[in-house]
């Protein structure tokens, strides 16, 4: 049977942006959106490979004497849902997530229902220009917060008695078993400045870790003093990559009884919730800066934003909910 062709949305074209910008060729991208590699071939060919902007390709394949209207009394004609929109990317939720979250928070009020490109078309084309400026900063797919991810330095790995993902358990790569976690470090300007990440890869909640430096005995005590907080059920194990402060990952396991599994040499892909996380992280700590200056309030209170912010993939719910609901599940009452 034949399929439908369907004409290329703002969303995929953000994506697009985001991918290509990582580096991905059409081939690939094309696997990940689910489209025939002649779709996003044509498409980069428009600029020639270089440099791809999804809102400006969106606007030049939509007639721009039709889009003008778009959006516009859906959500600036209805102060409600104006506000709402609003507030929610001020908070730094995509239009995705916002449009999820008014279905769900209003089912039976169609006025208060809109799609998430039409957010897409309010913010770029009818806010006004103060206002445009700063929701387009928040916007999650902004290009200057993202950057290449293959020129990413090499490591001298010198980690002794690693635990190799190979003998991880299935139950792990399955996520219906809560506990197991992602660990990583986002790397601040010049490689002088660190913040540790662990994410629970069946709620997607996320922990961030103050760190003084990134030796091997600081990450390794900054990691358990937050693992310790937890409850026995939710420590089954950690799986990280090839990055020397995991060097004390037998001291680690002993004092929190997690075990601690080592990715294959640059196999990012091996920690996709953790790699996903730390790209939504970098919205609050773009590439190039200086991450000591953020104090331990401050990344609690980014950990906080983010663990409430609703996930498509969670069902419309947010890491803290679907985090306590696993808590609760498994400690008898």
């Amino acid at each position: 049977m034949k399929t439908k062709f369907t004409r290329l949305n703002l969303a995929e074209r953000i994506q697009i942006e985001k991918l290509f910008d990582k580096g991905l060729s059409a081939s690939a991208i094309a696997v990940l959106l689910g489209r025939h590699k002649s779709t996003i071939t044509r498409e980069l060919k428009k600029t020639h490979y270089k440099t791809y902007l999804a809102i400006n390709a969106h606007i030049r394949s939509v007639k721009i004497c039709s889009a003008k209207n778009y959006g516009r009394s859906k959500i600036s004609g209805n102060k409600k849902l104006y506000d709402y929109v609003v507030k929610h990317l001020r908070k730094r939720w995509s239009p995705e997530q916002i449009s999820l979250s008014l279905k769900k928070k209003f089912p039976n009020q169609k006025h208060m229902q809109t799609s998430h490109e039409t957010i897409y078309y309010f913010v770029y084309l009818h806010s006004k220009k103060s206002l445009k400026e700063e929701l387009i900063k928040q916007l999650r797919q902004q290009r200057k917060t993202r950057g290449s991810r293959h020129t990413k330095a090499v490591r001298d790995v010198k980690i002794t008695d690693r635990i190799s993902i190979d003998e991880r358990p299935e139950e792990v790569k399955g996520r219906q078993i809560p506990g197991h976690w992602e660990g990583d470090l986002i790397v601040g300007k010049e490689h002088g400045s660190y913040i540790g990440t662990l994410v629970e890869r069946s709620s997607r909640y996320v922990i961030l870790v103050h760190l003084q430096n990134k030796e091997a005995a600081t990450v390794r005590k900054a990691f358990e003093q937050e693992l310790a907080k937890l409850p026995k059920i939710m420590r089954k194990s950690l799986t990280y990559d090839n990055g020397t402060e995991m060097a004390q990952h037998k001291l680690l396991t002993k004092t929190t009884k997690m075990k601690v599994y080592f990715t294959h040499p640059y196999s990012p892909w091996e920690r996709p919730t953790n790699e996903n996380t730390n790209g939504l992280l970098r919205d609050y700590f773009p590439k190039g800066t200086d991450l000591s200056v953020h104090s331990k309030a401050h990344l609690k209170k980014v950990q906080k934003e983010l663990n409430e912010r609703p996930r498509k993939v969670l069902d419309v719910r947010s890491p803290i909910e679907v985090f306590k609901e696993l808590i609760l599940d498994k400690i008898p009452l």
